[in-house]
């Protein structure tokens, strides 16, 4: 680690004494210089600000042409994202000119990126950087081959960009209280990713009077397929790889990935034959099982039958896809939820009779393949749970309203300005 050097400014003398320097000495700097960020502050930026969104297309043309990068669809869909003409359009809906206002980024805003999604903290990072803030990203501990293949891409795209080499953090770092101390009480915006325990393991750090946060609690999915729907599609083949990316790219690790599978319509059974065989081919030819997945969904499999919360488990050739029927779409089932594959499944003739699924607020994604009108009366019902309703393909879609939240607002401050 690089020995700190050079007087530490006025402001931070306010937030930093000597004792929490030392304990910055814990931290592995991947992108960007400690010196820098014990240095003076930079200036909060507009949000979508030139530089930034030429710097982060730049970036997106980087990792596109990357012949590493195309082997992990997450990275190409992360790039595909942060190209040009996708930020204006997001500039468009999100920043909107108030002769009245002026909107800046709030300052320093400090993520703690979710350990087992290799590259959300990718997407936390540039929701901070378009809003205008600098960021501290502490990214995954586990050694995930996207992380250098991003990490690369961004030093090699901020040689061109150098005046934004002082808004780009990425550090590594074990459980460590005392630095977590440090990050929490320099910035101005807390985000963390990763669920309640590490929510409430960061909360023990204080944040400074005037800062916020924003925390992405454990969460869980659903998808509602009508049978009738799709036995009409064109190509099942092409929903089948759309429901694999909601799923098995990030292991179904993902807030977003569906636990359960509801399905509604006339022709259930047919659907369900159709749908799980073609799932099962893909998967099979796509799909890295390890053995101790297989395990795992075999135990959590009996598990739930010795719970009583499913009525049977159904019959499947290998550990690909276990398949457990449930009595009762419940909330309570999501505590007995596992991954790689492992997926709850129910019929439905009338939705509302999820509310017990949904009125729950770890409730997060409907992935849906139907008419979404159908969707309305439950989420009219007054149910405490789901922030987002996409087709089916698209729950891993980013956006800056996430979790129910608008990060845009969240991540600016509004300047009131009187005429």
């Amino acid at each position: 680690m690089r020995k700190l050097g050079g007087a530490v400014t006025h402001m931070q003398q306010n937030l930093i004494n000597e004792k929490q320097l030392e304990d910055l000495t814990a931290v592995k700097f991947l992108v960007g210089d400690m010196n820098d960020l014990v240095g003076e502050r930079p200036k909060s930026l507009m949000p979508f600000c030139d530089q930034v969104i030429e710097f982060l297309n730049s970036l997106s043309k980087n990792l596109m042409s990357s012949k590493e990068a195309k082997q992990y669809p997450d990275i190409i869909t992360l790039g595909f994202w942060i190209r040009k003409s996708s930020l204006l359009q997001l500039k468009d809906r999100f920043h909107k000119e108030d002769e009245n206002a002026l909107r800046m980024g709030r300052g320093i805003a400090f993520h703690i990126a979710p350990s087992n999604v290799p590259v959300n903290y990718a997407y936390s990072l540039v929701t901070g950087l378009l809003t205008g803030n600098v960021n501290i990203v502490r990214i995954p501990s586990k050694d995930f081959p996207q992380v250098d293949i991003v990490n690369r891409a961004i030093v090699k795209t901020l040689d061109e960009y150098a005046d934004l080499k002082k808004y780009i953090y990425l550090v590594r770092y074990d459980r460590n209280q005392k630095v977590n101390d440090v990050f929490s009480i320099i910035c101005d915006s807390r985000i963390i990713w990763g669920g309640d325990q590490t929510i409430s393991e960061i909360r023990k750090s204080s944040l400074s009077p005037r800062a916020g946060e924003i925390t992405f609690a454990d969460r869980y999915s659903l998808a509602i397929i009508d049978s009738d729907k799709y036995l009409s599609l064109a190509s099942k083949e092409r929903f089948a790889e759309e429901f694999y990316n909601d799923t098995y790219l990030t292991d179904q690790n993902a807030c977003t990935s569906p636990r359960i599978v509801v399905w509604t319509g006339e022709k259930v059974e047919e659907a369900k034959d159709e749908f799980w065989k073609l799932l099962h081919n893909l998967v099979e030819k796509k799909y890295t099982l390890q053995p101790i997945m297989g395990v795992n969904k075999l135990t959590s499999s009996y598990i739930a039958a010795a719970a009583g919360v499913c009525d049977r488990i159904e019959v499947h050739e290998d550990n690909y896809i276990v398949r457990v029927h449930v009595k009762e779409p419940d909330s309570s089932i999501m505590e007995l939820k596992d991954n790689s594959g492992y997926f709850f499944e129910c019929e439905c003739h009338d939705l509302m009779e999820l509310r017990g699924l949904c009125n729950n607020n770890h409730c997060q994604t409907i992935g849906y393949l139907g008419e979404r009108d159908e969707i309305m009366p439950l989420l009219l019902s007054g149910i405490q749970g789901v922030d987002r309703v996409v087709p089916i393909g698209k729950t891993m879609d980013f956006d800056l309203l996430w979790d129910g939240y608008d990060l845009y607002e969240r991540l600016t401050r509004n300047i009131s300005i009187s005429i």
